[in-house]
């Protein structure tokens, strides 16, 4: 089951990661892939922020994992320099704990994902316009994307 929403403003996606984070709970884990200017950056910025998140939100790209602490602990991952990285950071207690996960190029760890999750990809259709596709593995992930509209 895939599912597809389109947006056409900023304010829509971030309404769209607002709905979503009222249905996340630990240790879901949500891996967020999209084009450079895709609008990744902003939906977990808007997702951390619905989840009580209050510092400024960033792409951690240059540190791997930056961890928030909100209404749950919310990991963001930029898994994108693990590329050809046989480099265990411990997976299995970033994705297995108490927090919830945004992995962004999260092809790069694949094996070590957990098999249910929610992946969502970002595509640029207009200046503002995006289409948002959701694709759940695992019960739980399926009941979100039957519940999450705009």
């Amino acid at each position: 089951m895939k599912k597809q929403i389109h947006v056409t403003s900023v304010a829509q996606t971030v309404q769209l990661a607002e709905k979503l984070a009222k249905l996340l709970s630990p240790p879901d884990v949500v891996t967020l892939e999209g084009d450079l200017g895709a609008g990744k950056t902003t939906f977990t910025q808007a997702l951390a922020k619905a989840l009580g998140v209050e510092r400024t939100v960033s792409s951690p790209t240059f540190t791997i994992i930056k961890q928030y602490e909100g209404t749950y602990p919310l990991n963001h991952l930029d898994v994108y320099r693990l590329a050809d990285s046989e480099e265990d950071l411990g997976w299995d207690e970033l994705f297995y704990g108490d927090a919830i996960s945004i992995v962004e190029w999260a092809q790069y760890i694949e094996e070590d994902l957990p098999e249910n999750r929610l992946a969502i990809r970002i595509t640029r259709t207009g200046d503002t316009a995006r289409t948002i596709e959701f694709e759940p593995t695992g019960s739980h992930f399926i009941k979100i994307c039957e519940a999450i509209t705009l």
